[in-house]
C-alpha cells in the first residue's frame, strides 16, 4: 500500500508486526568532506544551509573524522573519500541506501548531487564486494532522495515520505517498490522544508522524534505521534532548528545526534528518550551543519 490516506495507512500499519527486518543497521558508511564547500544549487531549496563564507573545510574534515571514530564504538563504519566535484557528498544517505541484499541509488534533484550517483567505487563495493543487487533510480526523471525524503520503520516495513521539490509522488512510489515496503504514507511538507529527515526520526522501531511545524498538515504529525505512543516525542521549534530530529539509532539503546542538537534538547525530551530506553550520543558537527544537514544525513546505513 502507498497512499495519502491517513486512516487507511494507519489501519494497515497497525496490522504490521515488527518482523520485517532488523530495526537498526549492521554497519554504516560515510563520505569524507574532501572538497567540502558551498553548493549554490543545493542552497536554492535548503533553508538550513549557511552562507558560503561560513564553510570551513578543515574544520569539517576534523569533525567528520571524530564522527567516524565515535560511530565505530557502536558498529562497523566505512568511509569513502569525497571530491571537490561533489561538495554535498558528505550526505550520502540521500543518494545511496540499502535493504538486506540490495543497494538503492536515488535520483537527486540538483545536477551537483546527481554526480554522486555515478560513483563507481561505492556501487562496486556493494555489488561486487558484498554481492548486493542494485536498483538504480538515478536515471529516471522523478526526484527521490532516498532516506532524506523517506523515513523508514525498518522493523515494520513502513515508510513515511515527505513530498517536496526533492521527492514527488512518482519518486515516492519508486522508493516504496525499491525497498519492498509493506505500506508507505505520502504527505506534503511545508513550503521551505526540503527533507523529512530533519522533521522525523524513527528510533529502532519503537520511538519517534517529531517536529510538527514542518508538516503541511498538522494532522499527519499527530497521527504519526499517536502511532508511536507512548514513545512519541514532539519537538519544540528550537529543538528542530538545532537538528534534533536529524537523529538516528544505530543500536537498540542509543540515539545519535549532533552536539548542537543534544544541547538543545529540553529536559522533557531527554526524560522521554530515557523512558524509551535511549541514551543520547553526540558529536560536534557545527562545521558540517553549515551544509544544511546534520548527523543522520551523514550516515548511510548498511542492512
Amino acid at each position: 500500500m502507498i497512499t495519502r490516506d491517513l486512516d487507511a495507512f494507519f489501519a494497515s500499519a497497525r496490522q504490521c508486526a515488527d518482523d520485517f527486518g532488523p530495526a537498526t543497521a549492521r554497519a554504516a558508511f560515510l563520505v569524507s568532506p574532501d572538497g567540502f564547500s558551498f553548493a549554490a544549487q543545493s542552497a536554492s531549496d535548503n533553508r538550513y544551509m549557511a552562507e558560503a563564507a561560513s564553510f570551513d573545510a578543515e574544520a569539517a574534515l576534523h569533525e567528520h573524522r571524530a564522527l567516524q571514530m565515535a560511530l565505530r564504538e557502536e558498529l562497523p563504519v566505512i568511509a569513502f573519500a569525497g571530491s571537490a566535484d561533489t561538495p554535498d557528498a558528505v550526505f550520502p544517505n540521500n543518494v545511496f541506501a540499502t535493504a538486506p541484499g540490495k543497494l538503492v541509488v536515488g535520483r537527486m534533484r540538483h545536477a551537483v548531487r546527481q554526480r554522486e550517483a555515478r560513483r563507481d567505487d561505492i556501487r562496486a563495493f556493494f555489488t561486487g564486494t558484498l554481492g548486493y543487487a542494485e536498483t538504480d533510480l538515478s536515471q529516471q526523471p522523478h526526484p527521490c532522495e532516498l532516506t532524506g525524503a523517506l523515513v523508514i520503520d525498518r522493523a515494520r516495513g513502513l515508510g513515511f515520505c515527505g513530498l517536496s521539490e526533492r521527492c514527488d509522488e512518482r519518486g515516492a512510489a519508486l522508493m516504496h517498490a525499491a525497498f519492498g515496503l509493506r505500506a508507505t504514507l505520502m504527505f506534503d511538507l511545508k513550503p521551505g522544508e526540503y527533507h523529512l529527515n530533519v522533521l522525523l526520526a524513527i528510533l529502532a522501531g519503537r520511538a519517534a522524534l517529531v517536529a510538527p511545524n514542518g508538516f503541511a498538515d498538522a494532522r499527519t504529525a499527530a497521527a504519526i505521534a499517536d502511532f508511536y505512543a507512548p514513545h512519541a516525542i514532539m519537538l519544540t521549534d528550537a529543538e528542530q532548528a538545532a537538528f534534533a530530529a536529524n537523529a538516528i539509532s544505530l543500536g537498540e539503546n542509543s540515539v545519535w545526534m549532533s552536539a548542537g542538537a543534544a544541547r538543545a534538547l529540553t529536559p522533557a525530551t531527554r526524560a522521554a528518550l530515557a523512558t524509551a530506553g535511549f541514551g543520547v550520543r553526540s558529536v560536534a558537527l557545527e562545521a558540517l551543519e553549515a551544509a544544511g544537514g546534520s548527523l543522520r544525513c551523514c550516515v548511510a546505513e548498511i542492512f
